[in-house]
């Protein structure tokens, strides 16, 4: 009789083995369990036609799936019942890029309520072929494309100036020269946080912005650990923030580029009802 010389995995390989099956779950629940996040924004200058006004933000998808064909993103953007849809940047991904799966993920938004979008730096970072494709695609796809513009959202005999900035114009004159009339609620789409300063100087009311990703990995009594353009340990990362009459809420994002994995830090849509009153954006 032969004897089996064939070794059996070691106990170590096992316990890795184990690991890897109990970590691979717990990765993917973390990158791929959507949360939704209301905020009530209540403002003096809102008319009553306008409250309840419903505003879903998605930013930094970084053509990001969830669900065959994002079936389980665009139901949880109906189930807010928004009025309108804003995208803050980085719907595309400039490392892994697919201009086909951003534009239908926009053909099938535009079905939910009008959509709205600007740039943000992933954008300007795609070659210039897939640029343009990205925003021809989207613009056919019937989104308004708001860099560096402003529109009137009327409903009734009342509106709000929703205004839009690229991501190479978000700290120069721009703004400023956008927000012409001060007695006027303004809505500012800018994909970056870390230049709140200048937002409030231009005198916005409301900016939603993203790109920090939430910070990537949050800690308890910490926060986010690192964010682009603010390095470790950074400022704005998940949330409201104010300065003077300017108020931020900045979204956690959907996708990963360069860091591919999230850490206690849930995909995030961003749900902004409007109140006509005089009160701050507050969090539930």
């Amino acid at each position: 009789m032969k004897k089996d010389t064939r070794k059996l995995p070691s106990k170590r390989i096992w316990i890795l083995i184990i690991i890897a099956l109990i970590l691979i779950p717990f990765f993917l629940f973390q990158n791929k369990h959507l949360v939704i996040t209301n905020y009530t924004y209540e403002s003096d200058k809102l008319s009553p036609d306008l409250d309840g006004y419903r505003i879903v933000q998605i930013s930094d998808l970084h053509n990001a799936t969830f669900g065959k064909n994002n079936r389980k993103l665009l139901d949880a953007i109906k189930s807010c019942s928004p009025d309108m849809i804003v995208l803050t940047g980085d719907l595309v991904d400039s490392n892994h890029t697919n201009v086909k799966r951003a534009v239908s993920f926009v053909e099938q938004a535009v079905t939910i309520a009008p959509v709205y979008y600007v740039t943000g730096n992933h954008e300007y970072w795609l070659t210039s072929t897939d640029r343009q494709q990205t925003l021809q695609g989207i613009l056919s796809a019937g989104a308004i494309n708001l860099d560096n513009l402003s529109v009137p959202i009327t409903r009734g005999d009342s509106s709000f100036l929703l205004v839009g900035l690229d991501d190479h114009h978000l700290s120069d004159e721009t703004l400023k020269r956008l927000l012409t009339n001060q007695n006027e609620l303004s809505i500012v789409l800018a994909h970056e946080p870390q230049y709140l300063q200048e937002y409030a100087d231009a005198g916005a009311d409301l900016v939603l912005s993203g790109h920090a990703h939430g910070g990537q990995f949050r800690l308890p009594f910490i926060g986010g650990l690192v964010a682009p353009d603010q390095g470790f340990l950074p400022k704005y990362t998940s949330g409201d923030y104010t300065i003077a009459d300017t108020d931020m809420i900045v979204s956690r994002g959907l996708g990963n580029s360069i860091i591919p994995i999230r850490l206690f830090n849930y995909p995030e849509i961003v749900c902004v009802e409007l109140k006509a009153s005089s009160k701050k954006p507050t969090s539930p």
